[in-house]
């Protein structure tokens, strides 16, 4: 992989990541670009003890262009995008638009092709092993920044959850603090340890899937399964087999398998309701420890924490979505139509030949 740092028109940084090491880039970003204003503030709710980010600036983003004006294509001749040079394997650039900025953390936007037609399952697993190492050197990057405690890479893919740009692409957020759901995690282990006497609640949940009937595939590195007490109606939890924290603490084995084992879950996911429906909506959500203290969690490290991706979508049949209603986004208590073990067996039987 070789890595290109520059900077776009408006300062903002962008990363390429190429497969070759003898890719030059040096293509200037030639759009007469004002320095971005953001207005993103964190305000915490007292009440449910978590954070909001506030952020209007946001108002303005590009919504729905067509293909033709697509910001995320790669330049060329006169129509200028985001990427100034005219192909790219895998870019990264900070949001013009962020929900984070400054001492409120950092938004980035990670570009998977320069194909504006592929998604995410149409890459080859080599490309996918780049994406890979771009979230792992972000990763790392931005945990360096004094105002980030977690760094979280994801993809939103599909109208239907809310994508406003229709080029193959995902985020990353670099929070200032630990999120919510994370918190809950490290409070559930903390307790689960003081219970078993040091037992680690990752682990034992990995042991119980393992043996059980919810496992959709599983290689020598990692396994991937629906989880027991799953949220949405198809919900798949990828392990690396070997507990680590973070990308960062992935070896060589389960970084070379992982391209094979992800992009087959995800064309699992598109080939669930058949033939003639709309490509499957889905949100493909890394977990990752957070990089500040954990003073809070009484006996826990950030080794205790168990890295994973989560992989779900809101389509609960066929041309039907599973919304969030009033307990779910009144109480935060999930309704799940369909059982755990069914998905399983259905994103078992999909399997490609």
């Amino acid at each position: 992989m070789k890595k290109t740092s520059t900077r776009l028109a408006d300062g903002r940084e962008l990363i390429y990541y190429d497969l070759r090491d003898d890719t030059v880039r040096d293509a200037i970003d030639r759009r007469p670009l004002e320095r971005t204003v953001t207005t993103s503030e964190v305000r915490q709710d007292v009440l449910l003890g978590d954070c909001v980010a506030i952020a209007s600036h946001r108002q303005g983003r590009t919504y729905h262009p067509p293909a033709d004006e697509c910001p995320l294509c790669p330049s060329q001749g006169e129509r200028l995008s985001e990427i100034p040079d005219s192909s790219y394997d895998v870019a990264v650039f900070e949001n013009r638009f962020p929900s984070l900025a400054g001492d409120s953390g950092r938004c980035e936007v990670v570009c998977f092709t320069s194909d504006h037609n592929a998604a995410f399952a149409d890459l080859t697993q080599e490309q996918a092993g780049l994406v890979l190492e771009a979230w792992t050197d972000r990763t790392s990057e931005l945990s360096h920044l004094p105002s980030v405690e977690q760094v979280f890479c994801f993809e939103n893919r599909g109208a239907e959850i809310g994508v406003t740009l229709g080029h193959p692409h995902g985020q990353i957020y670099a929070y200032p603090f630990t999120t919510p759901r994370t918190a809950l995690m490290l409070r559930s282990v903390a307790t689960h340890k003081e219970a078993t006497g040091g037992e680690n609640l990752f682990d034992a949940v990995l042991e119980r899937e393992l043996a059980g009937e919810r496992v959709v595939l599983e290689g020598e590195h990692w396994v991937a399964f629906v989880p027991y007490a799953a949220h949405w109606p198809y919900e798949v939890h990828l392990y690396p087999k070997r507990r680590v924290p973070d990308l960062l603490g992935l070896d060589e084995g389960a970084r070379t398998e992982f391209p094979k084992v992800y992009l087959e879950l995800l064309r699992r996911f598109d080939r669930l309701f058949g033939e003639g429906e709309p490509p499957t909506p889905y949100i493909a959500a890394w977990h990752q420890a957070p990089f500040g203290a954990l003073e809070e969690f009484e006996g826990v490290s950030r080794d205790d924490f168990a890295l994973h991706l989560e992989l779900f979508t809101i389509r609960r049949t066929s041309g039907k979505l599973k919304f969030l209603a009033g307990s779910e986004s009144g109480m935060n208590v999930f309704i799940n139509d369909v059982p755990p073990e069914f998905a399983a067996e259905r994103l078992r039987e999909v399997a490609s030949s």
